[in-house]
């Protein structure tokens, strides 16, 4: 009866592995032909996206990571950011359905944390800003897309539904259901509006809003100024 039992664990703790390795890269995969319009056929997105072989290794050098294995989960890393151009550490969190676009360039620190079904386009940085110890890099909520470039750093929440716009450096908390944009970043919330999380040229222009009120508040002056001579 001891050695049934045993049997039906080691079966059932399988069972469990596979789902919690395979489920997650199944998600990673077919989110793939629902942010990309260049995702042509399976085939094509198995063997040509350096964000999804990334992916494929980052959770095998995570799962390493986490049982405890020492070196391994570090070359794994390295070989995969030798192969693709993205460097993840072993340690860093990694929820389903994240679409690493592009890819060449992003670096995600070891203590952060990435939400399901982030979009992370291409030179994106997930760090650290010292040399803190602990929990030292951002944590990314659902649905989040970080735009290209765009540098995330410090022990920061970043709230579900963000969208961080290219170029941007995030350096504080931003809300749930907003955008941040600029250097550094400034939030502007817009509750109840959902765009596309391709359509970039929706965003915000932060300074072309504020030299366009101080022209306005220019013309009225000289308008006034007129008016009184």
């Amino acid at each position: 009866m001891q050695q049934i039992s045993n049997t039906f664990t080691t079966q059932k703790t399988d069972k469990q592995l596979r789902l919690s390795f395979l489920q997650p890269l199944l998600t990673d995969f077919q989110i793939i032909f629902d942010r990309d319009p260049a995702a042509r056929n399976w085939f094509e997105v198995l063997c040509c996206y350096p964000g999804f072989h990334a992916m494929v290794l980052h959770r095998l050098a995570h799962w390493l990571h986490c049982h405890g294995v020492a070196f391994v989960p570090r070359l794994i890393s390295h070989l995969g950011r030798f192969l693709t151009g993205i460097e993840i550490h072993p340690g860093a969190q990694i929820g389903q359905g994240v679409f690493i676009d592009h890819g060449m360039g992003v670096v995600i620190g070891e203590t952060a944390i990435v939400g399901d079904y982030a979009l992370i386009y291409q030179g994106v940085t997930l760090g650290g800003t010292g040399k803190e110890t602990g929990k030292r890099h951002p944590t990314l909520g659902k649905n989040v897309v970080v735009g290209a470039g765009a540098k995330v750093l410090g022990n920061i929440q970043i709230g579900d539904r963000v969208r961080i716009g290219a170029g941007s450096i995030i350096l504080r908390d931003v809300p749930s259901d907003c955008t941040a944009v600029g250097v550094p970043g400034r939030n502007i919330c817009h509750k109840g509006v959902r765009d596309c999380p391709l359509e970039h040229a929706k965003l915000p222009d932060i300074e072309a809003s504020i030299i366009r009120s101080l022209l306005e508040r220019i013309e009225k002056l000289e308008q006034q100024l007129k008016v009184k001579s």
